[in-house]
């Protein structure tokens, strides 16, 4: 789905904002907030970064960054090549299995967005090796299956680092998936701002306890479908889980304290 197809789907869905928060790219963004302005709808400016710690993924939200940011798209730079670099291993290594595909392919499912392995599963399935994306995984990309290849990540420190560098409101992605509090003290030293709260793979009790813990540390309480279609996350719908309209003006105030400061710091 191209970010004016999704924009589309958020107006014709009565929704009033939405997050373009793509894997480690900001590419879809100048789409997204023209479409906006078509659709009247307030797009917020995002990015998810993948990190790891303790061997456990991470993900870190930024919220309107300045996507001009020399930092910011060094970075994402370095970030991109890495994909491609994993993408040409788990090619090479679903060829010895005597699966072929192309790199075109796998670039054409991807539509400019980050290359990961969901785009390679989905060709998988375009040529019926596999009857699903989860069959996909688990017998051949997936973490322990033959063509698995790890991928570069950075912490969640260097995460954070890089999105308050750019100016942007850094929040913890659906903690309650891997059950991250022990790590949260740790990220607001280095500049964490908010918890995902409310997600589509949060239970009730995830969404109370991270809830409890986004109001003693003072940090944003946000949220989010994490949509990513229907190939990817069957089931999941835009704006199931979404917040109000407060939430949205509560991470622009954010970011333009955190301009307002780097400013003043230079």
């Amino acid at each position: 789905m191209t970010p004016t197809e999704l924009v589309r789907l958020v107006a014709e869905l009565g929704l009033k904002a939405v997050a373009i928060t793509d894997h480690d790219t900001i590419q879809g963004w100048e789409e997204a907030v023209d479409a906006g302005l078509n659709y009247q709808i307030q797009v917020l400016r995002g990015i998810e970064l993948n990190t790891n710690w303790r061997g456990k993924e991470v993900h870190i939200l930024g919220y309107e960054l300045d996507g001009s940011s020399n930092y910011l798209n060094q970075k994402l730079k370095g970030l991109g090549e890495a994909r491609v670099h994993r993408m040409l291993e788990i090619l090479a290594r679903l060829a010895t299995l005597g699966i072929v595909i192309s790199e075109d392919e796998v670039r054409q499912f991807a539509q400019g967005e980050s290359i990961g392995r969901p785009h390679i599963a989905q060709v998988l399935l375009k040529h019926g090796f596999i009857r699903s994306i989860k069959e996909g995984f688990e017998r051949y990309i997936g973490m322990g299956a033959p063509a698995y290849v790890p991928r570069y990540k950075l912490t969640p420190e260097e995460g954070i680092e890089l999105v308050r560098k750019a100016q942007g409101v850094a929040v913890l992605a659906h903690p309650g998936i891997q059950q991250l509090e022990e790590g949260i003290p740790d990220w607001i030293q280095v500049g964490l701002q908010g918890i995902e709260v409310w997600h589509s793979e949060h239970k009730l009790e995830d969404v109370k306890r991270y809830g409890t813990l986004a109001e003693h540390y003072d940090l944003l309480t946000t949220g989010g479908s994490d949509f990513h279609g229907e190939a990817q996350k069957p089931g999941v719908q835009v704006g199931r889980w979404g917040v109000s309209l407060d939430v949205v003006e509560q991470i622009l105030s954010r970011a333009k304290q955190n301009r307002w400061n780097l400013d003043r710091e230079c």
